[in-house]
């Protein structure tokens, strides 16, 4: 079947250089991963797209037990009185709040369907967990007494809710999953680690499990989360040059320590309050992994995180003919199995074997396997990577070794290609009319000197929407002046226009 055909069937994606936006839009839909749902502003995640977060989720809660963390839980719900102890976490989250008011409803009495019983009001409102520090730091102040007691080292996986008036599917909606840790530790330095360790934890899984490069650093005093001392961020970059934060890890220091009197008896007597984390990882790692691997085929899914790693199509004339294929395929797919890959025999006789050549490129499959009566007389399949779209014949003997290799090779493939996207859209400038005009004419990330206030932080975003990404880890020492207002700067700093 024509290429052309097999699209029209599937509707043909936006494509990706005419509009990304409704591109990155077509392809959430069409591919079955979310949808718009009757709540404004929140998603229904399908099943497919629920796979990948699953996928997403199994690798990180390993990693973060293997860290030494462990899972708890906390209230959907927090009193609004504890998001007065701490001013810059209130006033951070003051105008994201969804907040309940009352307990109970009753019928109209005028037969409108049901209302808000007034007589139900809450003595204190509850507000919907946009993030659970203060929730979590109140609760803290139970479990901790003394030194023993810590290192609390603790995880959540939940969902929060963000009142965002403008959304997009995974990216930025106004309910989202997420995981949210909250540690608690006996020294800053201790703290410190603490925050920095797993930053790199999500860096590593980014990178490694996801096909994403970043790039580590802190952000700014404008952009760190609301109550931090610092926050440390992995940045991503996108395929239409924007970029994406994709995990945050903060040192709290002991400002939440100090709203919720949390303090211990040192191992010399004395009371101390304790120093604090915070870090999470959102559905938005979904979006990022959809906009910086995809084409105008579909998604392009890098094989660790694929829910199907191998489809297998037969091609057939008859009943008889479809039943000696996938008993071969049956048995291709054991030995498959066997080294842990996932794999799908679709035998589908209601579609065509065209549309689901379409459908499987459309959702990212790493490796299809077709297999006709041909093939079986000469003992070979049809082999397609989804991530270069190169068919091949391959020997049916040996092939569950040849996928696992190849599997691997997509996985670096997909890395590699989008490293060196990346690095081919960092820019250094030294000029204000240099900046605007990489910004406007190529984008990407830009490297260029600051002089370290927010004044001209904010002048800059203002100008040009573009704002600092983070101050790179390994940002040498470099005097100069600032780009913008020519004063001082003694290193480069990340600037991007984002999501």
């Amino acid at each position: 079947m024509e290429i052309t055909t097999m699209a029209k069937e599937l509707k043909e994606l936006t494509p990706r250089e005419e509009n990304y936006s409704q591109w990155y839009n077509d392809l959430v839909v069409k591919a079955g991963l979310a949808e718009s749902s009757a709540v404004r502003g929140c998603m229904v995640i399908k099943p497919y797209g629920y796979a990948i977060w699953e996928k997403m989720q199994h690798t990180l809660d390993k990693m973060f037990k293997d860290t030494g963390h462990s899972n708890a839980y906390f209230p959907l719900f927090i009193p609004k009185s504890f998001f007065s102890r701490e001013a810059d976490h209130v006033e951070g989250f003051a105008k994201e709040c969804a907040v309940v008011t009352h307990y109970r409803l009753m019928n109209d009495p005028e037969g409108n369907g049901v209302v808000v019983d007034p007589d139900a009001k809450l003595e204190e409102e509850l507000i919907v967990r946009p993030t659970s520090e203060t929730i979590i730091w109140n609760t803290y102040k139970n479990w901790i007494q003394s030194y023993r007691d810590l290192p609390i080292l603790c995880n959540q996986w939940a969902n929060v809710v963000r009142w965002e008036m403008r959304t997009r599917l995974f990216l930025r909606t106004a309910e989202f999953l997420w995981q949210e840790g909250h540690t608690a530790h006996e020294t800053r330095e201790e703290a410190i680690a603490e925050a920095q360790k797993m930053i790199r934890v999500y860096a590593d899984f980014v990178e490694n499990w996801m096909g994403v490069p970043v790039i580590m650093g802190h952000k700014s005093e404008n952009e760190r989360f609301a109550g931090a001392l610092d926050t440390y961020t992995i940045e991503a970059l996108m395929q239409d040059g924007k970029a994406l934060q994709s995990g945050t890890s903060h040192f709290l220091g002991q400002n939440f320590a100090k709203a919720f009197d949390v303090q211990f008896a040192g191992r010399d007597g004395k009371l101390d309050y304790v120093w604090a984390t915070s870090w999470g990882v959102s559905t938005r790692l979904m979006g990022a992994l959809i906009m910086a691997h995809s084409d105008n085929n579909g998604l392009v899914l890098p094989p660790k995180l694929a829910p199907v790693q191998v489809v297998m199509i037969p091609i057939y004339k008859g009943l008889e003919e479809l039943g000696k294929i996938v008993s071969e395929m049956e048995t291709i797919a054991d030995k498959l199995r066997t080294r842990g890959i996932s794999v799908k025999i679709d035998d589908r006789d209601n579609v065509r074997s065209g549309f689901k050549f379409a459908d499987y490129e459309l959702k990212g499959v790493p490796v299809r396997l077709v297999v006709g009566p041909r093939d079986l007389a000469a003992g070979t399949v049809e082999l397609m990577r989804r991530d270069t779209l190169e068919k091949s014949s391959v020997p049916i003997d040996g092939i569950d070794e040849y996928v696992e290799k190849l599997l691997d090779e997509i996985q670096k493939n997909i890395y590699d290609k989008a490293l060196a996207f990346r690095n081919n859209m960092i820019t250094k400038v030294d000029s204000w009319e240099e900046f605007q005009r990489v910004l406007d004419e190529k984008g990407g990330f830009i490297l260029a000197h600051w002089d370290g206030t927010t004044e001209t932080e904010v002048a800059i975003k203002e100008a040009t929407k573009a704002t600092i990404r983070c101050i790179p880890f390994d940002a040498p020492d470099e005097e100069g002046v600032c780009v913008y207002s020519g004063k001082p700067s003694h290193r480069r700093v990340l600037f991007a226009r984002s999501y």
